[in-house]
């Protein structure tokens, strides 16, 4: 096992056209950070040359192979400094003269290896081509480093690669801009993945764009360990690789509790076609026909007592319903506790699940409450959705904290349903933890997720507020929700998603249960989260379009999801390592 070691971030502003200027800013800044003690040192994208290009041919006479002049330099640097660095570039392949926006891991011996950005964003295409070298984890005597640039890191995928392949740090280099930083998808990376996080971020202004700074050091509890504002700067901070290879969220083995034979469609893009040709092809499972919807998510405490839950489901219900709306989710066991699951499990002709549909048919609205099932000699941490019509079905939740495994079976699949306004997926608590159930929810054809959750371990966290000015509507102020992480589930999936999680704060448990809106990056924010001692907040969502063939909202476009590079992620689907 490695030793503990000091990391650096190094946030810079490069200037377009000078390179040599750049160089020596960013070889200076490192050579700060290895005279402080730091063993790896991370540096920006494209931290050599500045990023806002026209086209190839203007940023022709910047680019450079791998390794090359500008690698020589920072190589010699390691040499001296016995030091390992992390260098954003425009690369060009002697072989192809093809570009690529590429970051280089450089130590004491020369060039380690090379990431090339997987996943382009909007300026990309301008003058580079994706990349082709996948997602590696190279393995030096500090420890074991990945490396992703900037959008990379809005997928998923690319992290999870990393940490499959056994990263103690995700080297993260970006030119982050849009939000306020340190950024919610960098600290769900890190957190859903059980390891460190360093991110190298550029500020300052070109070419009008505003970028946003915030470089920083993420433990694998999401913890910022160190971060810069605004302003050339260092950020460092020790890294564990004790830490990072235990692999645990909230003390769980988050690795060895997925469900890989699951997952194969991960390796689908269903949103490459048009999504309205796609889903109704040959007749089969049409998305309905989108609208604007009000759903509600609620929050309670439930007791051991069925019928007094259902008591308070019916209060809450019957106000909610009052307010217009057609869907109210509940928390995780919300109808028969959490204190005694396998003791209070229902069967499905339960008197009191039968009780919970006339319920939805009275109220003329749709219910996804959380129960403990039972089946027979089984039990399963499971969610039902009734409405008007009756029982429309059951999820069982597929990925079990150990405690569960102590009294519940895992479920065997997902479960989508076409309501009036959408289609909704169903996940419960600790399936949200990782990220492939929402992902399998979008690619097909998700608009709304309901999460009934009984989360009593953080999941969130502040921000007091940023000094790097950005344009309106994008907020700078503190924000004591910054980071949430199921608001990142849903604009990761681009989906609505509807939180219920059990509150009751001297238990422990924070509520913090809200709707998310499908587009992290539109302010002001579409979602709402309870205050206070609330029981419910309530949102109107949309999944329409306005006329024409292609959808024109996001959450049926799924812009995330269509950009997404499957043929890379094989190694999702592996099995599991015993």
């Amino acid at each position: 096992m490695p030793a503990p070691f000091k990391a650096a971030a190094v946030q810079f502003e490069p200037t377009m056209f000078e390179k040599e200027r750049n160089i020596a800013g960013l070889l200076a800044l490192v050579g700060e950070a290895a005279e402080g003690g730091a063993r790896l040192i991370v540096t920006p994208e494209m931290g050599t040359t500045g990023y806002c290009w026209h086209e190839r041919a203007e940023v022709a006479p910047f680019v450079e192979p791998i390794p090359g002049p500008t690698t020589e330099r920072f190589a010699a640097l390691a040499r001296e400094k016995n030091c390992f660095i992390v260098v954003g570039m425009p690369e060009v392949d002697p072989t192809t003269d093809l570009y690529y926006n590429s970051a280089v891991l450089i130590g004491p011996e020369g060039v380690v290896g090379t990431h090339r950005k997987t996943h382009p964003y909007i300026s990309e295409p301008k003058w580079a081509v994706s990349g082709d070298l996948g997602h590696e984890v190279f393995e030096t005597e500090i420890g074991r480093i990945a490396l992703l640039i900037c959008m990379d890191i809005h997928f998923i995928e690319t992290a999870r690669l990393a940490s499959l392949k056994g990263a103690d740090v995700i080297c993260h280099v970006s030119n982050w801009l849009a939000e306020r930083t340190p950024a919610p998808y960098w600290i769900n990376r890190a957190f859903e993945n059980g390891c460190y996080l360093i991110e190298a971020n550029r500020w300052g202004l070109e070419r009008g764009v505003q970028f946003s700074g915030g470089s920083c050091i993420i433990a694998p509890d999401a913890t910022i360990l160190s971060v810069v504002d605004g302003g050339d700067g260092i950020a460092t901070a020790e890294i564990d690789p004790a830490i990072a290879r235990a692999r645990t969220v909230w003390g769980e083995p988050i690795l060895r509790q997925r469900r890989p034979e699951l997952y194969r469609e991960l390796m689908t893009n269903t949103f490459a076609w048009n999504p309205g040709d796609f889903f109704r092809l040959y007749g089969h499972q049409p998305l309905p026909e989108g609208r604007q919807a009000k759903v509600a998510a609620a929050q309670m405490h439930p007791g051991d007592d069925a019928g007094s839950n259902l008591r308070e489901i019916g209060r809450i219900a019957r106000v909610a319903a009052g307010e217009g709306a057609e869907l109210v989710v509940f928390p995780e066991l919300a109808l028969t506790g959490l204190a005694r699951p396998s003791e209070t499990a229902l069967e499905a002709d339960s008197p009191i699940l039968i009780d919970l549909q006339s319920l939805a048919a009275d109220l003329k609205l749709h219910l996804v409450v959380g129960f403990a099932e039972r089946d027979g000699a089984l039990c399963f941490n499971s969610a039902i959705l009734v409405g008007p019509e009756g029982a429309l079905g059951v999820y069982r939740k597929i990925h079990l904290t150990e405690a569960e495994k102590s009294w519940a079976e895992p479920g065997e699949a997902w479960s989508l349903f076409d309501l009036p306004f959408g289609r909704l997926g169903l996940l419960i608590g600790h399936d949200m933890s990782f990220p492939e159930a929402g992902r399998i929810l979008a690619l097909k054809g998700c608009d709304l997720i309901a999460c009934p959750a009984a989360i009593r371990d953080r999941f969130h966290a502040g921000h007091e507020g940023t000094s790097v000015a950005q344009p309106a509507p994008i907020p700078t102020g503190p924000d004591p929700l910054h980071w949430h992480q199921y608001r990142v589930r849903a604009g990761e999936n681009n989906c609505w998603l509807a939180f219920a999680n059990v509150h009751a704060p001297l238990d422990g448990y924070p509520g913090h249960s809200g709707v998310f809106g499908p587009d992290t990056f539109l302010f002001p924010r579409q979602e709402t989260v309870v205050q206070g001692n609330g029981s419910y907040v309530l949102m109107t969502v949309d999944t329409g379009s306005l006329g024409g063939p292609y959808p024109t909202h996001v959450v049926r476009r799924k812009d995330l999801v269509l950009m997404r590079q499957p043929h890379h992620y094989r190694e999702l689907i592996a099995p599991r390592a015993n």
